[in-house]
């Protein structure tokens, strides 16, 4: 025979979870405190006065930008893709892409999205290098053979 489970009491097993979750958490918030902010020490003009030059280049890890920037693809034809990416980009040459994340229109949407990231680096390939993160969605509102492709990009120095 088993005793009846008390109710309104908490078990040792579901406070060690959260005790292990706190902990988890805390663990994190401390080693992010620990990182400076890369862009928070730029020396500030006064009125009239010509911008400072900073004393030295901002030093530390890149971060990356949380407003990505968007476009749109279409088609099937691989050469043709990796031109709409060079093309639709251009506008952003020169940054490096830390995080694509690209949206396949219809049911096979994911199939076409990874399609997609798999030609970023022939369509630009020094913003899209090996060091970039893809991730593929789909969207099924969308148009089967199309994309939206978000790029997050890391922040430039002292920009």
């Amino acid at each position: 025979m088993s005793r009846p489970r008390r109710r309104g009491r908490v078990s040792v097993v579901v406070l060690a979870g959260w005790l292990f979750a706190d902990l988890l958490l805390v663990l994190a918030l401390v080693s992010m405190a620990d990182r400076p902010d890369p862009l928070a020490d730029r020396p500030k003009a006064s009125k009239g006065e010509a911008k400072p030059s900073p004393s030295k280049s901002p030093t530390g890890p890149r971060s990356v930008e949380l407003r990505p920037e968007e476009f749109r693809v279409k088609g099937a034809d691989k050469g043709d893709l990796a031109e709409q990416i060079r093309k639709n980009t251009g506008k952003w040459a020169g940054r490096e892409a830390a995080l694509v994340l690209t949206f396949g229109g219809s049911r096979n949407g994911e199939a076409y999205a990874h399609r997609v990231n798999a030609l970023l680096g022939k369509g630009r390939p020094d913003m899209f290098t090996k060091k970039t993160a893809t991730d593929d969605f789909h969207k099924l509102g969308d148009p089967a053979s199309t994309a939206t492709v978000r790029v997050y990009f890391y922040t430039t120095p002292g920009g």
